[in-house]
């Protein structure tokens, strides 16, 4: 898929504000290509938003935010939509302290049963999925599909 996004069609899928949105590529976290003024946001970008805007939501700080990206490039070596999309499901877990990226079932288990505090679990490979199932549905001004992609749901 090598659909571009304008901001307002990000804004539209993901419910981000607008100067969230800039100030993101302003700070580097997220940075779109450019045509003049206009950014335009592949979909790897557009997943690192979805990813972002979930990450927000659960109550992370833009620092923390920032430290999961970081930790995620590091780990996968490339972009995350890339990595994401193969078979295995990709669980990101944390305890506020420690970030874990896991693929197997059993070591979510193992590290859920041997926490000491409460865990926070995002499985990467379902926002990868909703975003690119909004792509195909063609639905970027769609009210659902914005709902899809803020809340969590799956695109019908």
């Amino acid at each position: 898929m090598n659909a571009r996004f304008t901001s307002r069609d990000v804004i539209a899928m993901t419910g981000i504000t607008p100067r969230q949105l800039q100030w993101w590529d302003e700070r580097a976290i997220v940075r779109p290509a450019r045509e003049g003024h206009r950014r335009l946001y592949a979909m790897e970008d557009l997943v690192e938003v979805a990813v972002i805007c979930e990450l927000r939501r659960r109550g992370f700080s833009l620092q923390r935010v920032r430290k999961v990206m970081r930790f995620l490039q590091r780990e996968f070596g490339k972009r995350l939509a890339e990595t994401v999309s193969g078979a295995s499901d990709y669980h990101l877990l944390t305890d506020g302290t420690s970030l874990y990226l896991e693929t197997s079932a059993q070591q979510i288990v193992d590290i859920l049963k041997n926490a000491r505090q409460p865990m926070l679990a995002i499985c990467l490979s379902d926002t990868v999925r909703q975003v690119r199932a909004v792509i195909r549905s063609g639905k970027k001004e769609n009210r659902p599909a914005r709902a899809s992609l803020r809340k969590g749901k799956k695109a019908s």
